[in-house]
């Protein structure tokens, strides 16, 4: 994004100041990670030292928005898990499989496990499934598989579904998994055909061994629809949940389960019981709890006949239920989005089952109402229409957390001792309940909001409600403060974590508690960046004009006038521009800006814009007057100082850096013209 065309120092002449302030950064982070790390027992917010590995392995996630998410490879392998809200872990747990039987007359002619693995453990079952005789295709929230059985004349399709469904604020929570197993027979005789879904109770951690979890066999039926499976319930001290592996029971198709199996022996009993008779035995009861050091799993096995040169389809499905959970500080419970629908019991999950199988098909529908117009619009590129869905897989897989507020919670709770003016902060958490995602999976800070102003499209389009939600939590922190004192990491100086007037970096860490203590990002001092201030303005206005909502205009007023006022304090000769201040004051946090500047400058004229058009709304005619004068100052000396006739400099400094060209130079622009206003009197 940003091009130097010389450096301002040759091999040699870097000043011993730069030299002497990196060594100092360096240790300051040295100290800070290991004190979180070896002495407090936790996760650094962003790990320098010890980053995940790059795997290209990774395809479509799996679970609805905020109730936790397992993300699938694209050869099939279950190998990232976001259970704990906002925390990852990277495993692939090989127990997790399908496995497909085939028989003819009575006889199996084909086993296979759908897997191109060939692991150490269940050395019984039949690995290395050929991977030049099967494809993944991906768009998100679906994905499918095909599988050509090699020799068999029998094709399967895997079709994978998720419940996210824009503008739906039910089923877009639930924390469920839909396969669709498509069955086409190409021969010229019946096959019975079986798909077993095996699941290892836990996900892979040494948490899977720490004893006391089991699993048991369940049925599930209402209004004449009937599911079942087997529950495996993972008994940890902190945030348990019980997974249950499931299918849809219906006319022609059976369905027949293994309660308990060792995925860490050679898992011969299983295979052989499958390659019985294209079944599992169904045994009853309970399986016994675990002893410390042993892991248990499950399977579920799906069967049905398909004729000679016919189709069929059978329906599994993968639930979990963590009604209850608490983030690292273990301060307080929250209770998920989903347990207003399904409970917070932990007994939900042969309910969500069944929602899921029963449900899907209208998942579906919805889904292609939804992408089918732009997936035909012939204006648009392929590269683009794959970022449009397959990007949107970080709304439900960024750590993301959607929590119901406490049944007993008041405006006060929520408003702090500064917060009294947003009239309807209760009403709209109480309602849509709290969102938050990361900056990324390993830029562990919830709602990022320098950043999230540029994802906050996807969340203003299709789930207009949480971006509204978001937007009241913070507002809440602008006009509230935290006092506490600590060192930033980049400059070695202490200031406090969080000032009156001021919109927050992020509203807080997962392994903390968010929403309580926020500004989980200590390498600056964000109270003086100039950036995200003017992003709450412009969102605000954004959202006012994507969904007319007045009152959250009325509301977000008073906030928007008091973090301009503060932001003015940046505009230092009164020319209408604010100037930056010689460090790396903004979003682009390595990158020194001093004096005006074409990104912050832009910003700030947007801002400035749409806090005429807000005044103008809402009939304030003194602040209209006020800010259309700032405007008409600053769009000149905008101008004056930065263009250079082909394109606006990076800043006014003067320094060798200053001529670069910044491809963000004009995001103030663009997003006036998201809200239609980039045209005449409001282009800056």
């Amino acid at each position: 994004r940003f091009e130097e065309p010389r450096q301002p120092y040759g091999a040699g002449d870097v000043p011993l100041r730069d030299v002497l302030r990196h060594i100092g950064l360096v240790l300051r982070y040295f100290r800070w990670w290991y004190k979180k790390t070896r002495i407090e027992k936790k996760s650094a917010f962003i790990d320098l030292l010890c980053a995940v590995p790059l795997q290209q392995i990774y395809g479509c996630p799996l679970g609805g928005i905020g109730g936790g998410t397992i993300t699938r490879g694209w050869r099939g392998e279950f190998c990232r898990w976001q259970l704990n809200p906002g925390l990852y872990h990277y495993e692939t747990v090989i127990a997790n499989q399908f496995t497909v039987c085939l028989r003819c007359k009575g006889q199996t002619v084909y086993q296979q496990v759908l897997s191109v693995e060939r692991p150490s453990t269940l050395q019984g079952w039949n690995w290395g499934y050929c991977g030049h005789y099967a494809f993944y295709h991906a768009l998100y929230p679906r994905a499918w598989t095909v599988y050509e059985l090699p020799g068999q004349n029998v094709v399967l399709t895997c079709r994978q579904v998720s419940p996210v469904i824009p503008h739906d604020y039910k089923d877009s929570s639930l924390p469920v998994g839909v396969f669709i197993w498509e069955v086409e027979n190409g021969r010229d005789e019946d096959v019975d055909v079986s798909i077993m879904f095996s699941l290892q109770n836990g996900t892979g951690t040494k948490e899977d061994r720490s004893g006391g979890h089991w699993n048991e066999p369940f049925a599930f039926e209402k209004e004449g629809e009937r599911v079942a499976g087997v529950l495996l319930h993972h008994c940890t001290r902190v945030n348990p949940f019980t997974f249950a592996i499931s299918a849809r029971e219906k006319a022609g198709t059976g369905v027949t389960h293994l309660t308990a199996f060792n995925p860490a022996g050679s898992g011969r009993e299983v295979w052989q019981d499958l390659l019985q008779d294209g079944r599992l035995d169904s045994p009853a009861g309970k399986s016994s709890p675990t002893e410390k050091g042993e892991v248990t799993a499950a399977a579920v096995c799906a069967s049905c006949r398909v004729p000679a040169h016919g189709h069929r389809t059978l329906e599994l499905a993968l639930a979990w239920d963590m009604p209850r959970v608490h983030f690292g500080s273990k301060e307080k419970l929250h209770l998920r989005r989903y347990t207003r629908f399904f409970g917070s019991g932990g007994d939900a999950a042969p309910a969500l089952s069944h929602h899921a199988l029963t449900h899907y098909e209208d998942w579906e529908k919805k889904i292609e109402e939804w992408q089918k117009p732009i997936l035909e619009n012939s204006q648009l590129p392929s590269w683009y229409k794959s970022a449009l869905f397959n990007e949107l897989y970080f709304m439900t897989d960024g750590g993301t957390i959607w929590v119901e507020l406490p049944p007993d919670c008041c405006a006060e709770d929520l408003q702090g001792p500064a917060g009294a003016g947003l009239s309807h902060l209760l009403p709209v958490l109480q309602e849509y309940g709290r969102f938050a995602y990361l900056e990324g999976q390993e830029y562990r800070m919830y709602n990022t909001y320098d950043v999230h102003f540029y994802a906050s499209f996807a969340l203003v389009m299709l789930w207009p409600k949480l971006q509204i939600s978001l937007q009241y939590d913070i507002a809440v922190t602008v006009v509230n403060e935290d006092v506490q004192p600590r060192q930033y990491l980049m400059c070695g100086q202490t200031a406090q974590v969080k000032l009156k007037n001021v919109v927050p970096h992020d509203i807080g860490d997962p392994d903390d508690e968010p929403w309580q203590r926020v500004n989980a990002y200590l390498m600056h001092d964000t109270a003086d960046w100039k950036d995200l201030n003017l992003k709450f303005v412009l969102q605000v206005y954004r959202d006012y004009c994507l969904t007319h909502d007045s009152l959250y205009l009325r509301d977000m007023w008073p906030v928007c006038q008091a973090v301009m006022e503060s932001e003015l304090k940046f505009d230092t000769d009164n020319d209408g521009l604010i100037e930056n201040g010689g460090f790396a004051d903004q979003t682009y946090d390595a990158w020194v800006v001093n004096g005006a500047s074409a990104y912050c400058g832009g910003l700030w004229l947007a801002a400035v814009c749409t806090m005429c058009k807000m005044a103008e709304v809402l009939g304030d005619a003194e602040i209209q007057q006020k800010y259309t004068d700032i405007l008409s100052k600053g769009k000149e000396a905008f101008e004056r100082m930065l263009w250079n006739g082909k394109y606006y400099n990076y800043d006014s400094s003067g320094s060798d850096t200053s001529i670069s060209i910044m491809s963000d130079q004009c995001a103030g622009q663009w997003f006036l013209g998201a809200c239609g206003l980039d045209q005449g009197e409001f282009e800056v």
